[in-house]
């Protein structure tokens, strides 16, 4: 929060050549990429909700809330002071201004409150606006968009659940579902001894009664290892029944009005934001209702993991805009050798640089929510937006974390300060790339639906050659990519090379589809070029730094 009139006349020294307070953030309004994204992609008709979000988001209020959240961490409260069990967790008040923002706002919700044309693209800007200030309650913003084709599988649970998650008034009571003016849901899915490998779990459910199979109640006993957001009020998890690993819906409340089975074990001292709460889980003989068909769990949670890999995406690319816009601020009052550090040619290479990464981090996640939003009746969107959501994942995730300390480094050593957010920032950038599977489980992802889903292959190449004959280098790498995908053998061991040359074939056309030339080119001649070394500030002489950095928001 701005201090006024703070005192640069001091005992020994004056205080010059800082940057000013950067202030009430135009999320939107300095953000081209995301503005023209959003018209092309089919969500113009939200420019409106967008615009207003941005406003809240990027205020100075806002951050102030973030900083508060992240300095005062959650607190596990298991019992009540009379030594009864309560497996509560307590939030500090500006985590609880955060959620109510993010959900008065719809952002968890927005594309099902809005069935048409664009939503995800909408809900994916709104998600990238908040996620630049503060990821901690994205995660429960996240789990709660993405449960929703879930829930689906089984229509009884679906009427009695999904109509609480669409609402948009803040509840943050510890009281059964039913009762609340809007809920979060979340999922924990791993264990100790398995991981990404979610078949070598141990979680068992027994039938409550009779009843078995969809919709029926079951008694599970276990633990999860990750359970972030422990205060939803129901997660999606994985147990094992006598017919193989199967989902179901664990509320907080039992139908009796009695807390479930649900035991908090402690609160993970995790790298990343500190604002959100994970921790670990046992159940002990936890009430659930079984979600999809018997002995096919991982085919039904995928349908939710499919959501929140879309949120890793789209988080990583709003941390690396945000990364972006503190490196520009800084470089653009900080003077060095006589010039704006700006004005010097290598800070601009580098900067550049890191806007052009920027915008094809959020060009390809709006093309991708226009694909999630499609593929509901389009076969051929549907089938892109399955690989498509783990090539961006994978991809965007993989770079943030180096894209955001590039941008730490512009600022030199006060970067590097817990009052800069640059330090959140690079904290947070690992978690996308682990969460919902790691590189190479994406990776092994992106080759099963290569080699065995017919409609992926075709689906992607016919994206991305309608930018054919736009640039050579580009229409060079596409031509060694279909070689790379034809070659036979050893899939496993190139699964990363072949994730990577796809990333890069698809954020290359589309730059070139629609980015201004000095945008497209100067990508495809430092990703697709002869030469680059995956470092940033090596672009070719010839590029157009002032034009790029215009675009990504400095003022020349």
């Amino acid at each position: 929060m701005t201090i006024r009139s703070p005192i640069s006349s001091l005992p020994t020294h004056e205080v010059t050549n800082v940057p000013p307070v950067l202030g009430d953030q135009d999320l939107y309004g300095k953000d081209q990429a995301l503005q023209e994204g959003l018209q092309r992609e089919g969500a113009g008709w939200a420019e409106r909700a967008v615009i207003d979000f941005a406003m809240k988001a990027g205020s100075e209020e806002t951050l102030e809330w973030a900083n508060q959240a992240n300095r005062f961490p959650p607190e596990m409260k298991a019992f009540d002071r009379n030594g009864m069990r309560i497996n509560q967790v307590t939030f500090h008040p500006a985590y609880h201004n955060l959620m109510d923002l993010a959900i008065a706002n719809d952002v968890p919700s927005f594309a099902w409150n809005n069935p048409r044309e664009g939503n995800h693209v909408a809900h994916g800007a709104l998600s990238y606006l908040l996620n630049q200030i503060e990821g901690g309650v994205l995660c429960p913003m996240a789990m709660s968009y993405a449960v929703v084709p879930a829930l689906k599988a089984t229509p009884e649970i679906a009427d009695e659940w999904i109509p609480r998650l669409l609402k948009t008034e803040y509840d943050p009571r510890d009281i059964p579902a039913s009762e609340k003016k809007s809920i979060t849901m979340g999922m924990f899915m791993t264990e100790k001894q398995g991981g990404s490998d979610v078949r070598a779990n141990s979680t068992t459910a027994r039938p409550e009664g009779t009843a078995t199979g969809p919709g029926a109640s079951y008694i599970l006993t276990g633990h999860k290892f990750f359970c972030s957001a422990p205060m939803s009020d129901a997660f999606l998890s994985l147990a094992y029944t006598d017919n193989g690993l199967s989902c179901f819906l664990l509320p907080r409340w039992r139908p009796d009005g009695t807390r479930n089975g649900l035991y908090i074990q402690r609160l993970k001292d995790k790298l990343g934001n500190k604002s959100n709460a994970s921790s670990e889980m046992e159940l002990v003989d936890a009430w659930g209702l079984m979600l999809g068909e018997e002995g096919r769990g991982v085919r039904t949670i995928i349908e939710m993991v499919q959501g929140t890999r879309y949120y890793c995406a789209v988080g990583s690319a709003a941390l690396m805009r945000q990364a972006l816009t503190q490196a520009i601020h800084h470089a653009s009052y900080r003077s060095a050798f006589q010039k704006k550090l700006i004005q010097q040619p290598l800070m601009q290479n580098v900067l550049a640089d890191l806007a052009l990464e920027s915008e094809a981090a959020t060009t390809l996640f709006l093309r991708l929510g226009r694909a999630i939003g499609a593929g509901e009746t389009d076969p051929a969107e549907a089938a892109l937006a399955r690989i498509g959501t783990a090539i961006g994942k994978y991809w965007i995730c993989k770079r943030t974390p180096a894209h955001v300390y590039e941008a730490m480094e512009c600022h030199g050593g006060p970067g590097y300060i817990e009052e800069s957010i640059l330090p959140r920032l690079y904290r947070e950038a690992p978690v996308n790339s682990i969460w919902e599977g790691s590189g190479n489980v994406i990776c092994l992802d992106v080759l099963r639906a290569l080699y065995k889903d017919p409609g992926a292959l075709p689906a992607f190449f016919a994206e991305v050659e309608q930018a054919k004959g736009g640039n050579r280098l580009l229409d060079a790498h596409l031509t060694r990519l279909q070689a790379e995908v034809r070659e036979t053998g050893n899939f496993e061991t190139r699964a990363r090379r072949i994730t990577e040359m796809m990333a890069l074939a698809w954020q290359g056309a589309l730059l070139v589809r629609h980015a201004p030339p000095s945008v497209a080119d100067a990508f495809c001649a430092s990703r697709l070029g002869e030469y680059w070394s995956g470092a940033f500030g090596t672009l070719p002489e010839d590029t157009d730094f002032d034009g790029i950095l215009e675009r990504a928001g400095a003022s020349m």
